[in-house]
């Protein structure tokens, strides 16, 4: 405002052009206010930046001012008092979201749902009472270096258990859920796939001979650099590799899940039009498209958007309904922080004892072993696949609020767990030896 009413002052004598400016620049506010809204969001900002410059172009008079938190502090954000300012939120942050809306933090808003179905496959991805629309899809799977599977002689999984076989095993890389933010979800969609006993089981022998990453975007970086074959990742990082050039393929296995990003006005938002325009602008068709810019390589969650998409990018209201799976939103909000625990617990820690053990095994499997013997080996399985929480444990919403924070976990749970993990290898170990079978 104030650079408009300097080049109005430029033929001002110089006398006049210092206190007429401080004048002018005083009043620029009461004359023409710019209005703001305030979007909480967990976006990179790539993304939030060309959202901001495409909606600013269509709505001259307002701006858009972001609070950048990740899904903790954006939780403790908009729980303050006025919700802390914020008229909109925007994050791929699924329980946030359930757990604002119990709260009354969001307001309803309008959406065309002709074209916003709010449901993929059968899967519901926004809310029914319309306090919050999902604003992208992200897929879980696998990256494939295409070139090296080729020369590797290693199809495409099709099936999440199919990385448990050794030879894929040991030329796969997977992220630490404690310190990869989207790799709770990515494992809690393969243990609602495969079953939470047998799923521990094929995470355990996968990871056991599997590179593990502390980094999000490092499975992706070594199927590129041809460091690995396969990674477990979240397709957006895949797919923009593709999309510039890198010979990575992004493999969706059959019962994968695509979990959707969110927006929703806040309760306390006294910019109810303007908070409903940024809406309304990021999931219109032309706003959808903007994620899919090849630095981002998003899913929007308006099918008409997919038009004229980019090659590298599926369209997944049109992936086979095998590939998706049914996905329980309720007991995956609630699950991360203990799938995080486990996780933590039977695989990264002793990762190498584990290892040793697990190939003990897969040699002691070649052998055509008698039927005695193959007893033996089925429960040394077992054993290494021992995990301290039950199915229906772990779907059970009270035993699942213990975990909702690893920060207020019993520290002597942990340390029975522990002990019950260990002692459940040291009987693999025993088996084995009885076998003559050295770890």
């Amino acid at each position: 405002m104030c650079l408009h009413h300097i080049a109005i002052l430029r033929s001002l004598r110089p006398a006049l052009a210092a206190p007429a400016l401080l004048v002018f620049c005083a009043l620029a506010p009461a004359n023409g206010e710019e209005r703001k809204i305030v979007v909480v969001t967990s976006f990179p900002e790539e993304l939030t930046t060309r959202y901001e410059q495409e909606f600013e172009k269509r709505h001259p008079g307002v701006h858009v001012q972001y609070v950048w938190k990740q899904s903790r502090d954006a939780l403790a954000e908009l729980s303050k008092p006025e919700q802390g300012g914020a008229d909109v939120y925007w994050a791929p942050t699924l329980a946030n979201f359930s757990i604002l809306r119990e709260r009354g933090a969001f307001r309803p808003i309008k959406v065309e749902r002709a074209v916003l179905p709010g449901k993929l496959a059968n899967q519901r991805i926004s809310d029914p009472d319309g306090r919050f629309e999902a604003f992208d899809v992200a897929g879980y799977g696998v990256a494939m270096n295409a070139p090296l599977a080729a020369s590797e002689n290693l199809a495409a999984p099709k099936r999440w258990a199919e990385l448990a076989r050794p030879d894929y095993a040991r030329r796969l890389v997977m992220p630490i859920p404690a310190k990869v933010g989207f790799s709770p979800a990515l494992y809690d969609i393969f243990l609602q796939s495969e079953g939470w006993d047998a799923g521990w089981s094929l995470l355990s022998e996968m990871a056991s001979e599997a590179a593990l990453l502390d980094q999000g975007a490092l499975p992706t970086a070594q199927v590129k650099e041809g460091k690995a074959v396969f990674g477990l990742t979240i397709d957006f990082f895949a797919v923009s590799a593709k999309a510039n050039g890198a010979p990575v393929e992004m493999i969706y296995p059959a019962r994968t899940a695509f979990l959707p990003a969110h927006i929703a006005m806040t309760a306390s938002s006294p910019h109810i039009d303007d908070a409903q325009a940024f809406i309304d602008f990021a999931l219109s068709k032309d706003g959808q498209k903007l994620m899919m810019e090849r630095d981002s390589m998003r899913h929007p969650a308006r099918p008409d958007a997919y038009d004229e998409k980019p090659a590298a990018l599926v369209d997944p209201f049109k992936l086979p309904s095998n590939v998706i799976l049914d996905y329980d939103f309720e007991i995956g909000r609630r699950r991360p922080p203990l799938v995080t625990l486990l996780f933590d617990l039977a695989i990264v820690e002793n990762h190498a004892q584990n290892a040793a053990l697990w190939r003990a095994i897969h040699a002691a499997e070649k052998s055509a072993p008698d039927e005695a013997r193959a007893r033996a080996l089925a429960e040394a399985r077992q054993f290494m696949s021992f995990m301290p929480v039950s199915n229906v444990e772990a779907r059970d919403v009270a035993f699942l609020g213990k975990f909702g924070s690893r920060d207020a976990i019993d520290p002597a749970t942990i340390a029975k767990w522990r002990e019950e993990i260990a002692a459940s290898r040291q009987k693999a170990r025993d088996v084995l030896a009885g076998l003559g079978v050295a770890p």
